[in-house]
């Protein structure tokens, strides 16, 4: 075999991965990465917080194995349901890695949770971010109050975004029409509910830092007084890095500043109230720790809030053609090898999320990527030759299936339209947050 035909379905941070280790490999393949939007960098592009421009800066590493064309990009293209099933796709390459991640966002299980105002923080980020498939979400901010839920970054970016004012956004990226929500926002106070105490919260702390470094919100630290009387100090240096700040900001009084963030520590939502079908409040219960264990203690208050935000983790879907294992959120594999009933599926690879689960920063899907790549080279000399395996093949079959991919010129046309609209704004981009306009300027002669 002159070269092995890789597909890569995923132009996320694992997928790029992947598509990087295939190239370092220095075997004779050629590498197709798929993704059913226009735009690649999945989760960089539209889960990283639009302020957080340095944490953007990847995006240089992984597009190097498209600037000189060592890898093609085939964007618009969906596999599975409504686009090229996956049993076609297969027809067109030695191996298929997945690199498709963990979009779906878990649930509380409280009561009320199915009224609106009730969003997934994966949901509310993809909207802030300008993903296309959450253009029309536009969460009501008409209440002073909103609650997010969660002891992670993504709790925190929430309540950042939701606390700056809009002046300080429309120098990101985010959609002009977002934009104009947040300007139109009549949010005041961000409830930030954890469920355990001070001492043991795993934020980053640069990411809880920078809450603090918000001039036009108050950070106000409910501990049931806590850090005043004094806790042990954990042996985790995040942990403590936290606790530091978590003493300091214990201290502090209102100063008058627009918005407040409430870290409101050892309280879990117990169920969501509301009126004429909307979040109206949040009934929240007072914990405590017993032997390490969160434990409720039936003291309940609620919370007047108008939006209720879960940042509590995300589960996987699974994909058709391929097994999954519901309780881990995964599809089942030994070191990137997909697995079914303990044996090898010929030709199959998972890398990123889909993987391992949702665990883990960007830079986490290196190793991870590199992983899988060594199982797939270890396998090539052995996988079946596919029936088609001539590119322009795959360009008669995605045709036939009614999908026309948009390739790297044309994310190129997508990318310096976005850079048109940043310069209006005076910012490095603004992001085209609807997939007619995406393909209209990505298809654009």
């Amino acid at each position: 075999m002159d070269q092995y035909r890789i597909a890569v379905i995923g132009a996320g941070p694992s997928g790029l991965y992947a598509a990087a280790a295939l190239l370092a490999s220095k075997q004779p393949v050629s590498v197709e990465v798929l993704d059913r939007l226009p735009a690649p960098y999945g989760l960089v592009r539209y889960g990283v917080a639009p302020d957080h421009v340095k944490m953007k800066s990847v995006i240089r590493v992984l597009q190097k194995p498209f600037d000189p064309a060592q890898v093609e990009f085939l964007g618009g293209v969906r596999v599975g349901e409504g686009g090229i099933p996956l049993e076609e796709l297969r027809k067109h390459f030695h191996a298929v890695v997945h690199a498709t991640g963990s979009s779906v966002d878990r649930d509380l299980g409280v009561p009320g949770e199915e009224l609106a105002g009730s969003l997934g923080s994966g949901a509310f980020v993809s909207w802030y971010s300008g993903h296309p498939d959450f253009h029309g979400l536009a969460p009501v901010l008409e209440h002073p109050g909103v609650a997010v839920v969660g002891a992670g970054n993504v709790a925190l970016d929430v309540a950042r975004v939701l606390a700056k004012t809009a002046d300080e956004m429309a120098l990101t990226d985010i959609p002009a029409p977002v934009l104009e929500i947040l300007r139109g926002s009549a949010v005041t106070d961000i409830h930030v509910l954890i469920r355990r105490g001070p001492q043991h919260v795993r934020f980053t702390p640069a990411e809880l830092r920078q809450i603090g470094d918000v001039g036009n919100a108050d950070v106000l630290v409910h501990d049931d007084g806590l850090l005043a009387a004094g806790v042990d100090e954990p042996e985790d240096k995040r942990q403590k890095q936290n606790l530091a700040m978590l003493t300091e900001w214990a201290a502090n009084e209102p100063t008058g500043r627009p918005r407040r963030i409430h870290l409101r520590f050892l309280r879990s939502p117990v169920r969501l109230v509301g009126e004429n079908g909307r979040v109206s409040g949040v009934v929240v219960e007072r914990n405590r720790i017993d032997a390490g264990r969160v434990v409720g203690t039936g003291e309940e208050e609620t919370l007047d809030v108008g939006l209720v935000v879960r940042a509590i983790g995300y589960d996987a879907e699974p994909i058709p053609g391929l097994p999954f294992d519901a309780a881990t959120g995964t599809v089942p594999n030994e070191g990137g090898r997909v697995v079914q009933g303990g044996v090898p599926v010929a030709g199959s690879y998972v890398t990123g999320w889909i993987k391992r689960g949702p665990t883990g920063v960007i830079g986490t899907n290196k190793g991870d990527a590199t992983e899988t790549v060594a199982a797939l080279l270890e396998d090539l000399p052995e996988l079946p030759v596919p029936p088609h395996p001539e590119p322009e093949s795959l360009r008669k079959a995605l045709a036939e299936y009614g999908v026309q991919p948009v390739d790297w010129t044309g994310w190129l046309r997508l990318d310096a339209e976005e850079v048109r609209r940043g310069g209006v704004r005076d910012a490095e981009r603004v992001k085209v947050a609807t997939m007619a306009e995406m393909l209209e300027h990505a298809r654009e002669a």
